[in-house]
């Protein structure tokens, strides 16, 4: 059976891909099933949690980022890389999530996105 390197390692946004690609899906798969279930347009805020070396090093390796990316529908294959930073400041700056792409709800970058 042969391998690719591909289907050993899965690259995206950095500085750490390890450190952004599962948060930022697991961010888009709780946004996604917020609207699945038909609990988006009464979600009023999210908080994400991270635990480990998410934690422990989350702002340096950018996987706080990526959850804020993530639960504004944002997915590893197909974020524009070139205005990711920007759109995770606006976000913060606006104080404002847009969940799922869709669904605004209040954003607090110090109290929602917490690092364990």
């Amino acid at each position: 059976m042969a391998l690719s390197v591909l289907d050993l390692f899965s690259v995206g946004i950095g500085p750490s891909s390890s450190h952004t690609v599962g948060p930022m899906r697991a961010a888009k798969l709780f946004a996604d099933g917020l609207k699945s279930d038909g609990t988006l347009s009464s979600t009023t805020r999210v908080q994400a949690e991270l635990f480990g070396s998410l934690g422990a090093t989350g702002r340096g390796h950018g996987s706080d980022k990526a959850v804020v990316l993530g639960l504004q529908g944002q997915d590893p294959e197909t974020v524009d890389t070139g205005t990711a930073d920007d759109q995770v400041a606006a976000a913060a700056l606006d104080a404002e999530l847009q969940l799922a792409g869709h669904h605004r709800v209040d954003f607090n970058w110090d109290e929602d996105v917490v690092l364990h």
